[in-house]
């Protein structure tokens, strides 16, 4: 059966045939008794010496962790964790920022055999206190003063299995811990460290509830350990050999990036950790990352505010020509390697080379100029913008994965990149189109179930056993997947038109100004779209434009910036059909961010909740 692609990037897609399911082979396979923590002592047992953290100095520099160093501090505290009673299969609960105490932590929960919980540090203590009782965890490590009060407030309310709270904000607190636990000998130790196998849970992680209550995920030392084992060769280029270095500034409390850490480590690639928005030029600069891990939030921030910054210095229309010209690049690039074009002509190759000099190297430079490869994840990038990064020399790695399959079971590598697309599925792992669109999965990064749901657990598999991810996609003929929207998002108009919002959405986002957009129409006359604006880009833009400083409330008023997103609407009605167009749209005068609970930790659209809280407005432009 043939199906025209459908998404962002259709101009770009180099078949318009379609399959139903594509795999990759498996490489590698573990004994059952092994777990997460035996690739960490792997890499101690061939490289001693290697370094896997690095840690601030104070001064604005890093001092390296080795392996040997890092499993004595993990071995001190799951010693201490034992003595205070925690025994294999306890649930321990972990509310931290990304830092190296959390790293240490992680291991040594696993060192007790004892099972994680994440809790992300911008939960509200409700939040807190239903997945303290739905996990029945029994202690909690605390990151921060305000994270331990917000622990205690919300373990306080609960009716029973009130878990101990302790700090970890500070090394030291982590060496009081350690010499509690001297008592406790190695053989103890060893004994709780390998009594979980690779089909014992190793973690419980809470979905972000984009879809309604967050559920605990059972993500299995199998799903970790093996998972590793299989992307590592599969992603062997990007992660790099000897002086390979990462920066995480994502929640480790997110599976991607704590998926990501534990590959790190059983490889040897070195991490250091930054905990916000604050510090992380000033991180990326002196630690200078090989490759990076983001969410396109993050791509977009940097794409926009380089523009931006080109703007104000008066290098606009250079930075546009700029800009074309790496796309450009990149597009012929990919044609290329379909074999179905010349790749880019010695025009534009020399071009390129002229702004590698005058633009693209300050990119490179802000980013710590000596990142190779950038992967991301946990939603869909604009295809522009991977083009983009990718025509400068930042190739973005576009991967695919959820909660339930302990991050990415698809990547684009290189070699095998088609931008518009989430790539191909990792060793091991099967990806399935069902007849009505819904993509499925199968293999061993696959999550065990549910906790405490086995009904739930139970509707989330089909007959043959793949997960049901409630998103929507095609595979083409070489198995790269594109996403074309989620299941619960589809929209039905009165008039019977079935509309996909996400491609639109993805187009609209991609303004400098926009923040977020949201596509409804639902039983409506036709299509209507919110869209809020970032506050830092309307700055941005009132000093570039003359204009006095504007707050949300105003400029969603503003003539000239409703102008302007009229201009990103247009765009994204030229990728439909008449009938799927968006009509009217409506600036909401808030932002729809974490803290206000409109955001997962990883930025998604908790779409539900946009939906609910302004059903008022949406009333109002059909009302119009």
């Amino acid at each position: 059966m043939t199906e025209e692609h459908t998404g962002s990037e259709q101009a770009a897609q180099t078949s318009s045939t379609t399959i139903r399911e594509a795999a990759t082979a498996q490489v590698a396979w573990l004994q059952p008794e092994r777990n997460a923590t035996d690739g960490v002592l792997d890499l101690f047992a061939a490289r001693p010496n290697q370094p896997v953290y690095a840690v601030p100095n104070g001064t604005g520099g890093w001092v390296d962790v080795s392996i040997t160093s890092f499993l004595d501090q993990v071995r001190g505290v799951a010693k201490g964790l034992i003595a205070l009673g925690l025994e294999p299969g306890d649930r321990i609960a972990v509310m931290a920022p990304t830092s190296y105490n959390w790293a240490v932590v992680d291991q040594a929960i696993w060192f007790t055999g004892a099972i994680s919980v994440p809790i992300y540090e911008t939960s509200s203590q409700h939040q807190v206190g239903e997945l303290l009782e739905d996990s029945g965890a029994k202690l909690a490590l605390a990151g921060s003063s305000e994270l331990q009060d917000c622990l205690r407030a919300a373990g306080a309310k609960l009716k029973a299995n009130r878990p101990t709270v302790l700090p970890i904000e500070e090394l030291r607190q982590l060496d009081d811990l350690a010499a509690s636990g001297e008592h406790i000998s190695d053989e103890q130790l060893e004994a709780a460290r390998s009594r979980a196998g690779l089909d014992d849970v190793a973690t419980l992680v809470y979905t972000s509830g984009t879809t309604g209550r967050p559920k605990g995920v059972r993500i299995t030392h199998r799903n970790l350990a093996e998972g590793a084992a299989n992307m590592l060769p599969f992603a062997d280029e990007i992660l790099g050999e000897g002086e390979s270095r990462t920066l995480i500034f994502l929640p480790l409390a997110h599976v991607l990036a704590r998926a990501v850490q534990l590959m790190c480590l059983h490889r040897g690639v070195q991490v250091a950790h930054s905990p916000g928005s604050a510090t992380l030029l000033e991180d990326l600069a002196s630690f200078r990352p090989t490759w990076l891990l983001g969410v396109p939030r993050v791509f977009e921030k940097v794409y926009h505010g380089a523009a931006t910054k080109a703007r104000a210095e008066g290098k606009g229309k250079i930075f546009e020509a700029a800009r074309e010209t790496a796309v450009a690049y990149s597009r012929a690039l990919q044609v290329e390697a379909a074999g179905e074009g010349p790749g880019p002509s010695v025009r534009l190759r020399a071009r390129r080379a002229m702004f590698a000099r005058l633009v693209y190297s300050k990119l490179h430079a802000r980013l710590g100029g000596s990142v190779r490869y950038m992967i991301s994840g946990a939603s869909t990038l604009n295809s522009e913008i991977a083009h983009f990064f990718t025509g400068i020399g930042l190739p973005v790695q576009e991967g695919y994965g959820l909660t339930e399959s302990t991050a990415p079971i698809t990547l684009n590598i290189p070699g095998a990149t088609r931008i518009g697309t989430v790539g191909i599925p990792v060793p091991g792992n099967t990806v399935r189109i069902a007849g009505d669109s819904e993509v499925l999965l199968k293999g061993p990064v696959v999550f065990d179930g549910y906790h405490n749901k086995p009904e739930a657990t139970a509707e989330s598999f089909d007959e043959d056993g793949f997960f049901r991810t409630g998103d929507l996609g095609t595979l083409d003929e070489d198995g790269f997947l594109t996403l074309t929207g989620r299941k619960k998002d589809l929209i039905v108009t009165a008039g019977g038109k079935n509309v996909y919002p996400m491609p639109m959405e993805e187009v609209i986002r991609a303004h400098p100004l926009v923040a977020q957009a949201l596509v409804v129409g639902d039983d409506r006359p036709y299509v209507a779209a919110l869209v809020t604006l970032d506050a830092d880009a309307v700055a941005d833009w009132c000093r570039l434009n003359g204009y006095r400083s504007l707050s949300l409330i105003d400029a969603a008023k503003h003539p000239k910036v409703r102008q302007e997103i009229g201009l990103s609407v247009e765009a994204a009605n030229r990728r439909v059909s008449r009938a799927e167009s968006i009509r009217k749209f409506e600036l909401l005068d808030v932002e729809l961010s974490e803290e206000s609970g409109y955001l997962t930790p990883s930025l998604k659209l908790q779409r539900h909740r946009v939906l609910a809280d302004f059903q008022g407005v949406i009333d109002s432009v059909y009302a119009n």
